[in-house]
C-alpha cells in the first residue's frame, strides 16, 4: 500500500508540474504576443494620441475612461438584448432563454421602470462616486501615466480586481438579504425573479453604492491602476453582470445560470464566481438541479434548455 501511495504521489506531482509548466508557457507566449504585437504598438500609440488630444487634462481623461466608455459598453450590450426582450426577435437569441415562458415578451411598464432606475443610478450614484475616486487615483501618481501597463501586469490586476469584487459583493449581497434590510433595500432588485440585462443595476441607491459600485471600484483604488486598466475593468464588470442577469444562456458567453438561479430561489448563489458560495454552502440547492448541469460555457448552437431539459413534472 505504501508503494502504491508513493507511486500515486509521484505521478500526481509529475502531472501537476507538467501542467503548470505548460500553462505558464502558454500564458507567457500569449502575454508576449499581446504586449509586443497588440498592446506594445497599436494601443500605446492610440493612448498617446488620445492623451495629447485631451491636452493631458486628467479629469476629462478620467471621466471618459471611468464613466463614458463603461456606460457605452453597458448600454451597447443591453441595447441588443432589449431588442430581443421587447420584440422576441431575433429568434436565434430568444431560443436560449433560461426561464422558458418568462419575459416573452417583457412587461413594458416594468421595463421602463428598470431603465429609468438604471439611468438614475448611473448619473446620480455611480458618476458622483467617481469624484473621490479621481483624487485617490491622482494620489497614486500612476493612473495618468503616458506609458501603458504591460499586458502581463494588467492580467495580474484583473485577477486581483476579480478576487476583491467576489469578497465584497458576496458579503454585502448577503447583508442586504438580512430581513431588517431586505424589505427596505434589496426587495427592489428582487422584483425581477426572471431578470433581464438592464436589471443588473436596477437597485435601491444604497444597494447600488454598497453592492454594485464599491466592490468594482475598490480593486483599482487599492492597486493605483492606470486609467486604461480602470476603463477596461469597469467595462468588463458591467458587461459581465449584464450577462449574469440577461436571462439568456448564449453560445460562447459566460454562463448566467448561477445568478439566474439566485433570482429564482432567493437564498442561493450570492456571489459572482461561486467560490464563497461553495465555502459557505450557499449553493447546495443549486448543485442538485439541472441548472447546475447547464452552468458551463455553451460551445454548440443547441440551447442547453433542450440538451439538458428540466425533468418532467409528475402528474397528480
Amino acid at each position: 500500500q505504501g508503494q502504491k501511495l508513493s507511486d500515486a504521489l509521484r505521478i500526481s506531482a509529475y502531472v501537476f508540474s507538467t501542467g503548470l509548466l505548460m500553462f505558464t508557457a502558454l500564458v507567457n507566449t500569449s502575454s508576449w504576443c499581446m504586449q509586443n504585437i497588440t498592446l506594445g504598438n497599436f494601443w500605446q500609440t492610440a493612448w498617446l494620441e488620445f492623451y495629447d488630444h485631451m491636452e493631458g487634462d486628467e479629469w476629462t481623461i478620467f471621466l471618459v475612461g471611468a464613466a463614458l466608455v463603461p456606460a457605452l459598453a453597458f448600454w451597447g450590450f443591453n441595447g441588443i438584448l432589449l431588442v430581443a426582450d421587447i420584440t422576441g426577435k431575433p429568434t436565434f437569441i430568444t431560443r436560449y432563454r433560461i426561464q422558458l415562458g418568462k419575459n416573452d415578451p417583457v412587461d413594458r411598464k416594468k421595463l421602463w421602470k428598470a431603465i429609468y432606475t438604471a439611468l438614475g443610478n448611473q448619473f446620480f450614484v455611480s458618476f458622483p462616486m467617481l469624484v473621490p475616486m479621481f483624487y485617490i487615483m491622482q494620489w497614486w501618481e500612476n493612473t495618468f501615466s503616458k506609458e501603458l501597463p504591460t499586458f502581463q501586469w494588467f492580467l495580474v490586476e484583473l485577477s486581483i480586481f476579480t478576487v476583491v469584487e467576489e469578497i465584497l459583493f458576496y458579503y454585502t449581497h448577503r447583508l442586504v438579504h438580512h430581513p431588517v434590510l431586505y424589505k427596505h433595500i434589496h426587495k427592489k432588485h428582487r422584483e425581477w425573479t426572471a431578470p433581464i440585462g438592464v436589471v443588473s443595476i436596477y437597485a435601491h441607491p444604497i444597494e447600488h453604492i454598497v453592492s454594485n459600485t464599491l466592490p468594482v471600484m475598490t480593486g483599482p483604488m487599492i492597486m493605483g491602476s492606470h486609467i486604461v486598466s480602470v476603463s477596461a475593468w469597469f467595462s468588463i464588470a458591467l458587461v459581465t453582470t449584464s450577462i449574469s442577469h440577461c436571462g439568456y444562456h448564449l453560445p460562447l458567453l459566460p454562463s448566467p445560470e448561477f445568478h439566474d438561479f439566485h433570482h429564482l430561489k432567493f437564498n442561493q448563489c450570492y456571489g459572482v464566481l461561486g467560490v464563497l458560495d461553495f465555502l459557505h454552502g450557499t449553493d447546495k440547492m443549486f448543485r442538485q438541479t439541472k441548472a447546475f448541469e447547464r452552468h458551463k460555457v455553451l460551445l454548440s448552437l443547441t440551447p442547453l434548455s433542450e440538451s439538458i431539459p428540466e425533468p418532467a413534472k409528475k402528474e397528480e
